[in-house]
């Protein structure tokens, strides 16, 4: 198990093509501008990102490549392969839950950090962009891996002229794909500031999960590839949706706005400045 872990950890950065990251890079930057994070006084939001990008990766290759594979030894002793194949749309969840639960939570270590040094008080919406953030850092890192891929298999626009819209579905799943890490990440830091940590990781890593077993639809062949991939669509989209409801809604007044809450989040000693809105 440990060396499938290292391989996919050196896998990880092969190949490694500048188009194919700045696109990521773009698809990243747009799902978190709907955020509307500040641009001054909140730099550390770029360390979220860097923290929870690493942390995730790490999660990923020693945490859930190992749990997966020994989940899936557990279920070819336990069944036969034609039973397997039969109810891999029940059998498959295990796997697709750990996907869900591993990534969601090391997403949350960063958001955790800095909610335990602002003495866990922090607004909903510092919650909500700090997890957009955490997010957006994985999400974009993971894009990046995968348009490695995409590229290295020989993607030209070529291709794109000759093969027409399923040439780009690798690009289409992972715009979405990046939408939803941001969004669930997001959902998970408004939970965070409002004392629901734990409900919140929960909905993250189900619609993650969710979104992940459409997967398992696949290879039960419940489902066609189009199908996956407006699945996946509609999964981003409406976690989003309900990520900025709760971002602009009611508690929505950013606290770094004109006339609204104007304060930063420093990190140092002054718990006044950590007070949430009213």
């Amino acid at each position: 198990m440990l060396a499938q872990s290292l391989t996919f950890f050196v896998n990880w950065f092969a190949n490694p093509n500048f188009v194919a990251m700045g696109l990521a890079i773009v698809f990243g930057l747009l799902w978190y501008a709907l955020y509307r994070p500040p641009l001054r006084g909140y730099a550390f939001l770029w360390g979220v990102m860097a923290v929870s990008a690493i942390l995730t990766l790490l999660a990923v290759a020693f945490i859930q490549i190992p749990l997966q594979a020994l989940t899936g030894q557990l279920l070819v002793l336990a069944f036969d392969q034609a039973t397997i194949v039969k109810w891999l749309f029940f059998l498959g969840l295990p796997q697709i839950l750990l996907s869900g639960f591993v990534q969601e939570g090391a997403k949350m270590l960063p958001m955790v950090f800095i909610w335990q040094r602002a003495e866990r008080n922090i607004s909903p919406v510092v919650g909500i962009v700090l997890g957009a953030a955490a997010g957006a850092g994985f999400g974009v890192f993971e894009a990046m891996w995968a348009h490695n891929q995409v590229f290295a298999a020989g993607f030209t626009w070529a291709s794109v002229e000759a093969g027409g819209f399923p040439a780009i579905l690798p690009f289409w799943e992972r715009f979405f794909a990046v939408g939803g890490h941001v969004a669930f990440s997001a959902l998970a830091g408004y939970g965070l500031a409002k004392d629901k940590g734990w409900l919140f990781f929960l909905i993250a890593a189900g619609l993650h999960s969710l979104m992940n077993y459409t997967v398992v639809l696949l290879q039960a062949q419940l489902i066609t590839v189009m199908t996956l991939e407006i699945l996946v669509a509609v999964a981003a989209v409406g976690a989003t949706v309900w990520a900025l409801v709760l971002r602009y809604g009611g508690e929505g007044a950013a606290p770094w706005s004109r006339g609204g809450y104007r304060r930063r989040l420093h990190l140092g000693k002054e718990p006044s400045e950590y007070a949430k809105q009213q």
